[in-house]
């Protein structure tokens, strides 16, 4: 199916409102589709959705599709929901996430951003730094740009950013024109067995990239060093010699970052960011050095990059109470973990920093049990809530109390009232409070914050 016809058609979007699919659906709307969709709870996304144009049902039940032509699910929807068999039973074109969002950008300039850790970041810079080199890109993102408040938007420009999701090995249906791999490493090990799983994967999804195109890889990392030894053109970056776009002096500070970047021997400039963290200086050059490739003025890159804002639940600070910050971070995986918290080490300064862990997933849990504990005892106090389950079936004998058990500072505490009313007692001025993980513990950030406000009254 090309674009012009998927448009002509109703399309029902089960899951509607997960990051990525409710990115669809605003694309869809935005280009005149009849859209209708399901999810099991009421958001704010939903909300929008509606506002837009679209029918959104909060409980899943076949009559949801009626009249619809194409369903289109998220890989978090099983094959026994009641949507999905109905669809599949009546012969309608039902199309995986992964296929729709190939179909959304099969008539752009597109480019995918892929690895296991900042994806989104990544994308979403990207979008930001294009837009300030007069572009209006089309994009997809498994995030909010805390800019514009929007994961998605159709835009004039050729170009389609797009968020590559790896999990279930699904973004080998997008070929791009182009690809960003920020890194590779062995996750969501309920799919992927093994690390070299992983890497072939990888490999797999850099063959369907379009002959004409070329991939950026950071030249730091050494799985995806391996993947930029290919016919393709390849562009590397990192602060490696030998990296076309190569960075240096750099200086990381509580709030931000800086570096003198090289492009091809030369210096372009010095980028400045307003987000923290090494890794996001990383994330920040893999864009640039997109944009750079694209043809694109290096000066408006990097005041694009400047203006950037963050994305949501990647170190979004959600409020500040008599000195005592409250960050939100997606970070599920230790090595995430482990730079979330060496930037909020130096945004604390003198405070500590405290942080309630919800791991994500048992399979992960099971997996990383070392890693987790390790990184987890950086931060100053932990409290570690029950595994968040997704869309998994409980591993017997794996809990989140196994991470508390191989840590100095953890508190396992499942109980979410407990959890909110210990952290804020325990809450210091200068402190910096994270929530911590891929599941509902972000909704702790206001709590949290509502109970410093009365504490402190």
């Amino acid at each position: 199916m090309n674009l012009d016809a998927l448009l002509n058609k109703k399309i029902h979007f089960i899951g509607i409102g997960g990051a990525g699919m409710s990115g669809l659906a605003r694309i869809a709307l935005s280009q005149g589709a009849r859209v209708s969709g399901s999810d099991s709870k009421d958001s704010s996304v939903i909300a929008a959705l509606k506002a837009l144009g679209a029918t959104v049902f909060t409980s899943h039940d076949a009559r949801n599709i009626d009249g619809a032509d194409v369903v289109i699910y998220s890989n978090a929807i099983a094959p026994s929901n009641p949507e999905r068999s109905f669809a599949h039973n009546e012969g309608l074109l039902v199309l995986t996430r992964a296929e729709g969002l190939a179909i959304l950008m099969s008539e752009s300039q597109s480019i995918a951003v892929a690895g296991t850790h900042g994806k989104t970041t990544t994308s979403s810079m990207l979008t930001v730094a294009l837009q300030a080199a007069g572009q209006d890109p089309s994009f997809a993102i498994g995030g909010t740009l805390n800019a514009s408040g929007a994961n998605a938007h159709h835009g004039t420009g050729d170009i389609f950013v797009a968020e590559a999701d790896e999990s279930d090995g699904s973004f080998t249906e997008y070929h791009p024109f182009a690809a960003i791999i920020t890194n590779i490493e062995h996750d969501h090990v309920d799919y992927f067995a093994t690390p070299q799983d992983v890497t072939d994967a990888f490999t797999e999804f850099v063959q369907t990239i379009q002959p004409s195109g070329f991939i950026v890889f950071c030249n730091d990392d050494e799985g995806s060093r391996l993947l930029g030894n290919v016919t393709l053109k390849s562009i590397s970056y990192g602060t490696r010699e030998g990296s076309e776009l190569r960075i240096d002096q750099i200086v990381l500070n509580a709030k931000g970052s800086r570096s003198r970047v090289l492009w091809r021997g030369k210096s372009v400039g010095t980028l400045e960011l307003n987000v923290p963290g090494h890794h996001n200086i990383l994330n920040a050059c893999a864009a640039l050095a997109t944009g750079l490739a694209l043809g694109l003025p290096a000066a408006e890159l990097i005041s694009g990059l400047h203006s950037y804002q963050g994305t949501g639940r990647r170190f979004e600070l959600k409020g500040t109470v008599h000195g005592i910050r409250v960050v939100d971070d997606y970070g599920h995986h230790p090595t995430e973990i482990k730079v979330t918290l060496e930037a909020a080490r130096r945004y604390a300064g003198d405070g500590r920093v405290l942080v309630v862990f919800q791991p994500h997933r048992y399979s992960r849990t099971q997996a990383f049990l070392d890693g987790f504990a390790e990184t987890l005892d950086l931060a100053d106090e932990v409290i570690v809530l029950a595994i968040y389950a997704a869309s998994e079936i409980p591993i017997p004998g794996v809990s989140a109390e196994l991470i508390v058990e191989r840590m100095t500072k953890g508190s396992y505490i499942p109980n979410f009232i407990e959890a909110t009313d210990l952290i804020v007692s325990a809450a210091r001025p200068g402190d910096v409070i994270i929530t911590l993980g891929a599941g509902d513990v972000s909704s702790l950030a206001p709590i949290i914050l509502e109970g410093l406000a009365k504490r402190f009254e």
